[in-house]
């Protein structure tokens, strides 16, 4: 059992393991915004050998140098907000869309038998069931939402309910009529779509994207894993920038946002050390991660 230390207390706790912090006051005020924890997931990466016990930083590592990263990582989450939003909103249309013109608008879609699995279904309906907006209160309170109209739905379930409904909704069928719909390929559309519910939740929640190696990565087609390693180099298959080229593609066909990657070359010279954790994420067995 770890005690709890106060916050000058963890920045002495990193000057004993050897960081070089040039003002004190700084730090615990950084930490105190920003929580030690999160920062530790950033610091492992310049200690010596944190899985085996030796938490010492290697010589030479400063704080300045690991807040660089936190922050190169936290502008990113900021500048993805946007585009994921875009493409998020611009699925909620095609969604309904698709379903009112090929399954009807009322009804259907909320049935058991319009998706290849129970869980979406059940996800569709629990999460109108916790809405609070008063154009979803009148059907629950009639406790009917057979005249619920599908474009009114979509706006109540969430980001990861509709990539559900995309990839199970017509029995399985759903996701190739939305895709054309979109002008976005088919191939592997829906696995693309939960890859972006994926990372959009990494920045809703603030979790680090810099070293992090994408669970739900989709299938970036091969064409446009090429183009995007044309502008910005090599990158592995389940590096968050696979993902970003694959949302770059898909903006970009939806013409709702320009594409993310070009801003980002910069940041191969401006800051190697997160590039590079970008590009080719290492993974770390420090606390069994």
């Amino acid at each position: 059992m770890k005690p709890g230390l106060s916050l000058d207390e963890l920045v002495d706790l990193m000057d004993r393991r050897g960081l070089i912090i040039e003002d004190k006051p700084s730090c615990a005020a950084f930490l105190a915004a920003a929580n030690y924890y999160r920062f530790s997931g950033y610091a492992r990466y310049f200690q010596k050998a944190p899985h085996r016990g030796d938490n010492d930083f290697r010589p030479g590592t400063s704080f300045g140098e690991i807040r660089a990263v936190h922050d190169a990582d936290e502008a990113l989450r900021t500048a993805l907000i946007r585009p994921l939003a875009q493409v998020e909103l611009m699925l909620r249309s095609h969604v309904a869309r698709v379903i009112s013109d090929e399954h009807g608008a009322y009804g259907d879609y909320l049935k058991r038998d319009f998706y290849s699995d129970e869980p979406t279904v059940e996800s569709c309906l629990r999460d109108l069931d916790r809405s609070r907006d008063r154009y979803i209160d009148h059907f629950r309170d009639d406790g009917d939402y057979s005249k619920l109209p599908v474009w009114s739905a979509v706006e109540a379930w969430s980001f990861g309910t509709l990539s559900k409904v995309i990839e199970h909704g017509g029995r399985g069928i759903l996701a190739g009529s939305v895709a054309a719909s979109t002008g976005i390929a088919k191939a592997g559309f829906a696995h693309r779509v939960r890859a972006l519910v994926y990372l959009r939740n990494r920045c809703a929640h603030h979790s680090r994207l810099w070293h992090h190696h994408v669970i739900d990565a989709g299938p970036t087609p091969n064409n446009v894993r090429q183009r995007a390693k044309r502008t910005v180099g090599q990158f592995e298959p389940r590096s968050v920038l696979d993902v970003i080229a694959s949302l770059d593609d898909m903006t970009s066909r939806s013409c709702v946002a320009e594409p993310l990657l070009p801003e980002l070359v910069g940041a191969r010279d401006r800051a190697p050390d997160f590039w590079q954790g970008l590009c080719s994420p290492r993974r770390t067995r420090d606390h069994g991660i």
